[in-house]
Formats: structure tokens, C-alpha cells, sequence
């Protein structure tokens, strides 16, 4: 899923801001180094600040909200120069959930993970459903990024598919894939995790 060039919402920037800009970033920094996992401001936290500093508690929360979110904006690797499909048809199963990773699309700068889903929903109508979505981390000898890359389904069949680099080793027994359930927003975990690896 190619991301979008950004493109600044206006050409005009008045410099008098740039030192107050350059310590917000500096700020936000010190956050970060500060908690790898802040959570959000109270409601109650959000009006004061709205009220002291004159801001729309709206505005805020959507700022806040964004802080949560930096990893989305993290530089997209596009798989490209492909070498081949490894078959993997490994899956796990639970409450009548079947969840299958397909096999691996090989690519020079990449790979691409394809996982299945398959369920029975009797007497409910798939689009009214809670619907759910799921993180992958990648356990090997390297550090791996892994993003999702798309997903979709109809009826009781879903689809996703993860773009892991770089490349993952031919031999799958070299690294587990392990996913993670979760709902949004506010990216709640299900309590559904499984692991699929090349060992027996």
C-alpha cells in the first residue's frame, strides 16, 4: 500500500515560530526518551490545558492522539525484484478460527507475508461485525520491521498480507512469525496470539 507524497498545506511560514518549533520538537523528544509508552491525557487533564492555554479540547485530543501514532509515518519499503514463493501452510486454530500463513513472496529488499483467516458466523451479518485487526513481529537472528500492508474479506474468509525487512531467511526455520490481535480504535488487544514457526 504506497503511501502518498506529503504535501505542506500551505507555502507561507512566518519564522518569528521557528525556534518555539524547534523546541517542540525538542519537547516531544524529551517525551519520547522520557516513556516509550505515555498513553493518553485524562479528560479531565485535556479541559485544564484547553482552559489554560486556550486551545478547543478537540484540537488537543487530536494532537495527543497523534503522538500515539509516530510509527505509522515510519519510511515504507516497497518489495521489489522478485525472487520466488516459499510455501509455508502452517496454521493455528481456536474457537473455531482457522488462521493460515499461506507462504512467503521473496523479494530482493523484502519479503511479504500472506495470512488467511477462515471462521463460521451462523445467523451473524458479516458486515455488522466487530471487526479486527493483527500485528506481526518477526522473532530471528535480525532485527525485522513489519508493517501490514493491506487486508479484506467477505463472508467468513479475510485476508492480510505484511511486508517484512529485509528479507527473511529461505529456510523457515530460522525465524517464528508472531501475531498479535487487536481492535480499534485505540488499537485494543483481543488476547488472541499464536506463533507460527518452521519447527515441528
Amino acid at each position: 500500500m504506497k503511501r502518498m507524497p506529503f504535501e505542506p498545506p500551505t507555502e507561507h511560514y512566518d519564522q518569528r515560530v521557528a525556534a518555539i518549533d524547534e523546541e517542540i520538537c525538542h519537547l516531544l523528544k524529551q517525551r519520547k526518551d522520557l516513556s516509550n509508552n505515555p498513553g493518553f491525557p485524562t479528560r479531565e487533564l485535556i479541559a485544564t490545558w484547553a482552559e489554560k492555554y486556550s486551545f478547543y479540547k478537540d484540537f488537543l485530543n487530536i494532537v495527543f492522539a497523534n503522538f500515539l501514532n509516530e510509527e505509522f509515518y515510519k519510511p515504507i519499503v516497497e518489495p521489489n525484484g522478485f525472487l520466488k514463493n516459499i510455501p509455508i501452510l502452517k496454521s493455528f486454530e481456536k474457537d473455531d478460527i482457522f488462521y493460515t500463513v499461506t507462504f512467503v513472496s521473496q523479494f530482493e529488499n523484502a519479503s511479504v507475508v500472506h495470512l488467511d483467516i477462515d471462521r463460521i458466523y451462523p445467523n451473524v451479518d458479516w458486515h455488522h461485525r466487530e471487526h479486527s485487526f493483527f500485528e506481526l513481529s518477526i522473532e530471528g537472528k535480525e532485527n525485522y520491521d513489519c508493517r501490514i500492508d493491506g487486508g479484506g474479506g467477505t463472508g467468513g474468509h479475510e485476508s492480510f498480507t505484511f511486508v517484512i525487512s529485509p528479507t527473511l531467511p529461505d529456510d523457515i526455520s530460522k525465524y517464528k512469525l508472531m501475531f498479535k490481535q487487536y481492535k480499534m480504535p485505540n488499537k485494543k488487544p483481543t488476547g488472541i496470539e499464536f506463533v507460527i514457526s518452521g519447527s515441528a
